[in-house]
């Protein structure tokens, strides 16, 4: 039998792995023709259908529909590519926000491919779930092939607001392409906070990395700064290769992005990131 002082030291020690495991289940993927929790009245289906008007369940746990109601692109009107004409989903990844102190439901409809762009079309729609459920706003978050929320998901920036995150990515054999955007939810509309450029290298001889983190750092406002930081990273390999293996390195690019509460909206404190940017595009 195991004595109490033990297993309350076993107890402290699984803590840190349990909060680990409730922070990354943020986002979930219920079955579209599932209700609401709490509620038997509501499915997703009913929320999606908001966005795809259409939308109807086929064979096989698959629903199809037409094209999206009419909506922006989060980054402006020259960005993005049009909505297919037809739509098939299984799911859609769901997750629960803070907006101005309310409860609010997002969800992230990836739509598949654009018949006129290589970007996607990725609905973003943010939901009212009290009483009857209510659209309040739907954005085209997609910036390459494949879309989705973006570890951690969300970040709050206290107690009555989340930050969220999602990411557009492809890759090849050699490359990952990937585009994260962090988005806030002001007056119940998506608001683009700013637009993250990363490319990942696996060669022979070395792999070139860029992995991109966040983090809230206290500054005296209403809402916490946000802190991103792109790890870039050169490993060399073992693999006898015809190239010389570069020596390794690893430095961080790190932007804090301040909140403005005059214009509400967040402020970046440097132009890293734009410079990370066009210094990718001359390795692509």
């Amino acid at each position: 039998m195991i004595s109490l002082p033990l297993r309350f030291i076993l107890a402290c020690l699984l803590l840190p792995c349990l909060w680990a495991t409730a922070q990354a289940q943020t986002v979930s993927l219920p079955d579209l023709g599932s209700t609401l929790p709490g509620r038997t009245d509501v499915t997703y289906l009913d929320l999606a259908r908001m966005v795809i008007p259409d939308l109807a369940a086929e064979k096989h746990g698959t629903f199809k529909g037409g094209p999206p109601i009419d909506m922006r692109h989060v980054q402006g009107p020259d960005a993005g590519g049009s909505p297919p004409e037809t739509t098939s989903l299984s799911n859609a990844t769901v997750l629960a926000v803070k907006a101005g102190g309310k409860d609010r439901l997002a969800m992230l409809f990836d739509l598949g491919d654009s018949p006129d762009s290589a970007e996607g079309y990725a609905v973003l729609a943010l939901y009212d779930t009290a009483g009857k459920p209510t659209l309040l706003d739907a954005v085209n978050v997609a910036l390459d092939r494949d879309t989705y929320f973006q570890e951690p998901d969300r970040l709050s920036v206290g107690a009555n607001d989340d930050i969220l995150m999602t990411a557009s990515s492809h890759s090849n054999s050699e490359q990952n392409y990937m585009i994260t955007l962090l988005v806030m939810v002001v007056g119940d509309k998506f608001k683009l906070i700013d637009t993250i450029y990363t490319f990942d290298e696996r060669l022979c001889a070395y792999s070139h990395t860029q992995d991109v983190a966040f983090r809230t750092v206290k500054d005296g406002r209403s809402h916490a700064a946000i802190k991103a930081t792109v790890t870039d990273a050169i490993v060399p390999s073992d693999e006898s290769c015809d190239e010389a293996a570069p020596k390794a390195s690893s430095h961080k690019i790190s932007v804090t992005y301040h909140w403005n509460k005059k214009s509400t909206r967040y402020v970046a404190d440097s132009d890293a990131f734009e410079k990370l940017s066009v210094e990718n595009e001359k390795r692509f």
